[in-house]
């Protein structure tokens, strides 16, 4: 057969698989289908199905169908960090900036201490670091993948148990933003490239001109023409940002994040958003479920991605508790906004491919990361929803 037919038969495959198990085992109260997209694709790479039925993996998924594919995933992905970068409200923020402050450090900051002590555990055994890494880099990566707060997944969730529109919803996108800003920054100074600092600081340069010429022409073109313009802003940014040495991902992070989210119809916005995670997002999660690896050892995998998932709801838990102390909040609230906070989700796994793109991480790693990620955001809707009831005085508290 030919690279186009075999690539049809991935993207069948890619398609029907995660939905049948998610329509069939109905699982979305546990697992959205985007977890199980992404469960789907562990399953689908070299480490369960390559292991049990090899030629067919080779042959389904060679490297020329697998280049294939990884070109509309990493569209689709730049798209979706694009959106994400889009929603962020830091005007709220500054309004609401000793309460905003005071949270999203906390929630940042205590799950990253605990995320790197376990990082620096990992360190005393071999097979766990990146063959480009040095200590640090490990250690700050794995930790703030602990910290992350997967923003566009936690819109999703919170929509579907009615609390997006809610004044604890948007409370909680405030924390995540200032977050996902600092969780950007951070990657890009662990991902920097030394020798090539004059270029990454003529991107900066670069992007704060360009930036201001790009927000001054949005604001004078009509709406229809803006999507066209932020496209091609944002494929602009992505070549650049990883032309200087940083990554695509933060150039599609800081694309968006300059850009204002009323300069575009919030419907237009969360339908492109939904339409990216139905047509092209489960590539993504097949393309990254192809390079999980466990020649480390099955249980090592495991042990290490339950240390993770553990520092990072731990540590989510006691930074909203203390933060709920400092600002006054009631004993649950601090709980609710804490199992909330913890998501992880998609923009986790794009911050672990983005580490072992630039091998800080090895494929284990990696493997301990994404189901760290799965579990994480599988916890989010059981432990919250069957208290929202009872809480609603919470809920709709604004501050």
């Amino acid at each position: 057969m030919t690279t186009t037919e075999y690539y049809l038969i991935a993207m069948v495959i890619i398609f029907s698989v995660p939905y049948l198990i998610w329509r069939l085992g109905r699982t979305d109260y546990v697992a959205p289908l985007v977890v199980v997209q992404t469960v789907a694709g562990i399953l689908l790479g070299p480490g369960v199905l390559g292991a049990a039925f090899p030629e067919f993996h080779r042959e389904v998924f060679s490297p020329a169908v697998i280049q294939s594919l990884n070109g509309l995933a990493w569209w689709a992905v730049m798209l979706f960090v694009w959106i994400a970068g889009i929603e962020l409200d830091l005007k709220k923020a500054w309004e609401h900036r000793r309460e905003s402050g005071i949270t999203a450090g906390l929630a940042l900051g205590v799950p990253l201490a605990l995320g790197c002590a376990v990082a620096a555990v990992m360190l005393l055994s071999p097979g766990w670091l990146g063959a480009k890494a040095s200590g640090w880099q490990f250690v700050l990566g794995v930790g703030m993948a602990c910290a992350v707060t997967a923003l566009p997944v936690l819109i999703l969730l919170m929509e579907k148990m009615e609390l997006l529109r809610q004044p604890l919803g948007q409370r909680i996108l405030r924390y995540s933003s200032l977050d996902d800003i600092a969780i950007w920054g951070v990657l890009a100074i662990i991902v920097m490239d030394w020798e090539r600092v004059g270029r990454q600081a003529l991107f900066l340069v670069g992007f704060a001109v360009a930036g201001l010429l790009f927000r001054r022409l949005m604001q004078r073109i009509p709406q229809r023409d803006r999507w066209y313009v932020g496209l091609i802003w944002l494929a602009a940014c992505g070549f650049a940002a990883d032309w200087a040495g940083l990554h695509f991902m933060v150039g599609a992070f800081l694309a968006g994040a300059i850009i204002d989210t009323h300069w575009f119809d919030q419907d237009q916005l969360d339908a492109l958003r939904h339409n990216v995670l139905l047509v092209a997002a489960p590539v993504y999660f097949l393309s990254t479920g192809l390079r999980t690896e466990w020649s480390v050892g099955g249980a090592s995998v495991f042990i290490a991605a339950g240390a993770m998932l553990i520092a990072a709801v731990v540590g989510k838990l006691i930074a909203t508790h203390v933060a709920g102390r400092i600002l006054k909040w009631e004993p649950e609230e601090g709980r609710l906004i804490g199992w909330l906070l913890q998501t992880k989700g998609l923009v986790m796994i794009i911050f672990a491919n983005v580490l072992l793109d630039k091998q800080l991480i090895s494929g284990e790693t990696f493997t301990a990361l994404l189901l760290m990620a799965v579990a994480s955001t599988m916890l989010t809707t059981p432990m919250v929803a069957p208290h929202l009831a009872r809480l609603m005085h919470i809920v709709q508290r604004s501050t």
